[in-house]
Order: C-alpha cells, then structure tokens, then sequence
C-alpha cells in the first residue's frame, strides 16, 4: 500500500509540473476559446470539449524536455570520461600499478612512484620486482587461471617494508591489470614486539621461579636438617619473589599506561615540590650508596600541566637509576630550569650522576622494554629493566621529551622537558 501511494504521489508530482511549465499556453488557449464562446456564439456543447481537449494538450510532455533529458546525460558522459583510471589511481592512498597484458606498466600512481621510485610507463612488471612471489602473482593473473591473487611482498631498499599485494583484472575485454600494495610494516613490527615483550617477560619470570624451585627441593631434601642452609635459602627465596612481585607491578604500570588516553588539559603540578617528595622518599637509597644528592632548582613558580602521581613515577626512577647506578661518583645533582629557548619554552628537570656513564651505543635503545647494558649489574640493583619504558610512556602522555647524555668515565645526564601551558 505504501508503495503505491508513493507511485500515486510522483504521478501527481509529474502531472503538476508539467501544467506549471505549460501554465502561459494553458491560460493562453483557455482566453482565447472564453473569447470565441462569447462573441462567436459556440454553443456550450462545443466549449467543454474544447476545454478538455487544451487541458490534455497542457499535460503532455513538450519537446523542450528532450534537450534538458540530453543535456543532463551529455554532462554525465562527461564526467565519466573524466573519471578516468588515472583520476581514480591518484585517489587511492596506497602505491597502485596498472599494467597490460604483457606486464608492461601503464600507469602508477604517486604513491607508487614515492614507495619504489624508478618506476615510469613502459617499464616491465617482472624486472622491477624480481622477487618469486612478485612473479608467481603476475604470472597467475595474467595466464587468467584466478581473477584474483594476493601475496606478502617485502621491499629490501632503500629500508626494508613489507606489503600484502594483490592483483586482479580491470573491468572485462580491457586487457588490463592492477596491483595495489598495502603497506603492512607496522603490524608487523608490533606483532614482533609483541613477541618479543612475551618472550622476555616468560624469561624474566621463568629464571626466579625455576630458583625458587630448586631451593624448594633441597629444603625437602638434603637441607632439611639443616638450619643455616634453611635460612639462606629462604632469604634467596624471598628476595626472588621481591623480583617477580616487582616486575609484575611494572608491567601492570605498562598495560595502564597504554591503555589511558593523552592528559586532559586543566590539571597543574608543581614540579618544586614533587621532586622535592622525590629526594625526600630516596633519601635512605642514597644514603646507602653513600650518595649525596643535590639541588639546583630555578626561582619563582615552577608548574606545568600534567598528572602529579605519573611525574613523581618518572623522577623516581631516574632518580633511583642515578643513586644505583652512578654511585661511584658520590654524589647526584637535580636541576629544574627554566627552558625558554624560545621555539619551545617549558621547564626542564635534569638529574645528572657522576658513575661510570653509558656507552655512545646503548643510548638510543635504554628506553626499550628489558633492554639492559649490563644484565648482571641490572638484577643486583634489582631492576626489572621496565623503568625507563614507563618513564617514556609516561613522558608521551604529557606531550614531553626525555634526552640523555653521556660520556663513558664522566656520568650521565637524563633530561626531561616539559612544556609550558
């Protein structure tokens, strides 16, 4: 029902136009046939059909439709014509080859030319990408054996990316082929990580437990009378749970931080006196490592926006690294100034140690997750190797930068820039 009542509706629709764009005729004729009744003396019998009959003429479609009907599909012929291949290729954001039957590029799009380079119609498909897949692909869609093909292709140089290709005709009878080429580089480089971060997690859990195991066994065993032997054990034991119980929390430290969005504007920290709470709470660390520590911290208010309890986290850590880490030198110096260089004012909190230093190639790895420079070292001064990837997620939540220097006998220096409102 409904759908007739719309047909019922356009019918009108279109009978209504039609009397508006003849409205001049209509009114013209009627004039003239009122005028002929009253001085010509027609009888009425003649006037009503004369009436019905310009009523009819009115409705019936006029030949000025037909040239707006061939002008309308004239302008879309013209459109197609310019939605040509190439206009469609420059619109598609990843790299796109069209080719002909005899691998033969035709086209490409910018994409391509900027992901290959070297790339021009004319040049042949199978000399380009020598790789086998690249050729069992071409092969296959041009021997017209499947319409369709995709194959993972990895591009060696100028660095090394890795895509899922697929190939397939254009249209049917055009002789005419397509490549396009997803980039799949970041995936893949997160499916490593990700492998990589379970591997090394198993590992880092898997060496205390398989500790805790064997001191569980010689207990029952050959030291179960024997006390002295009991109570290492067990303290080995305990500070091994220590390990895992910490590695556990900075993990978990991890998974919230990746999981929580960018800071909302609004919050405001005073960074005086949150490293101040920071010095304060590693004051027995440094004394144990018979380390001094400094400060030298800029006058007037020192605020920037940001969450307080993550920047305490990240001062914590760097500062906790400097006391373990550089306590050969004596003495560790935290310094807040003011970083108004003008590209890019903010304050910047350094914390510089006086230890052995870090050698030039480890510096731009510290960050990642495990990744430690002495692994022996690490674990004695119980560290999970987690510390300074929180620090630089925590420093990407806050729009900050950290930078370190270092210079092998002489220290390091860790660096935090925070910026201004």
């Amino acid at each position: 029902m409904a759908d007739r009542g719309a047909d019922e509706l356009g019918v009108g629709d279109a009978v209504a136009a039609r009397l508006w764009n003849g409205r001049w005729q209509l009114l013209s004729g009627l004039v003239a046939i009122l005028l002929v009744y009253v001085f010509a003396g027609i009888s009425a019998y003649v006037l009503l059909p004369a009436l019905v009959l310009l009523l009819v003429a009115a409705m019936l479609p006029t030949g000025a439709t037909r040239p707006a009907r061939e002008s309308a599909a004239s302008l879309e012929a013209i459109g197609l014509q310019r939605l040509s291949g190439e206009y469609l290729a420059a619109a598609v954001a990843d790299p796109l080859i069209i080719f002909d039957q005899a691998a033969t590029i035709v086209h490409a799009n910018a994409a391509a030319f900027a992901a290959f380079g070297g790339i021009a119609p004319g040049i042949s498909l199978p000399l380009k990408f020598r790789a086998p897949e690249m050729q069992a692909l071409l092969d296959s869609v041009l021997s017209g054996t499947v319409a369709s093909d995709v194959v993972d292709y990895t591009e060696k140089l100028p660095v090394e990316r890795a895509y899922r290709v697929s190939a397939s005709s254009v249209g049917h009878g055009t002789e005419l082929y397509v490549l396009v080429f997803k980039d799949q580089s970041e995936a893949r480089r997160i499916d490593r990580m990700r492998a990589d971060f379970i591997a090394n997690a198993s590992h880092e859990l898997r060496t205390p437990l398989a500790s805790i195991a064997g001191f569980i066994e010689t207990l029952r065993g050959p030291a179960r009378n024997d006390p002295a032997a009991r109570e290492q054990f067990l303290q080995i034991m305990q500070n091994q749970t220590g390990r895992m119980a910490r590695l556990i929390d900075d993990l978990l430290s991890l998974s919230r931080l990746e999981m929580k969005p960018y800071l909302k504007p609004g919050t405001e920290v005073d960074l005086r006196q949150t490293v101040d709470s920071v010095i304060d709470s590693l004051g027995p660390l440094a004394r144990e490592n018979n380390v001094a520590i400094e400060r030298d911290f800029a006058r007037g208010p020192l605020d920037v926006p940001g969450d307080r309890d993550e920047l305490f986290q990240v001062f914590e850590n760097l500062l906790e690294n400097a006391c373990k880490y550089g306590q050969s030198g004596g003495r560790v110096v935290v310094s807040i100034a003011r970083g108004d260089d003008g590209s890019e004012p903010g304050i910047d909190v350094t914390i510089t140690d006086f230890g052995p230093g870090i050698p030039e190639e480890h510096i731009p790895r510290i960050t990642e997750r495990f990744y430690r420079i002495d692994v022996e070292t690490s674990r004695t001064q119980k560290g999970t190797g987690l510390g300074l990837s929180i620090v630089k997620h925590i420093l990407t939540r806050h729009n900050a930068r950290l930078s370190i220097k270092s210079e092998v006998g002489k220290g390091a220096a860790f660096s935090v820039h925070l910026p201004a409102h």
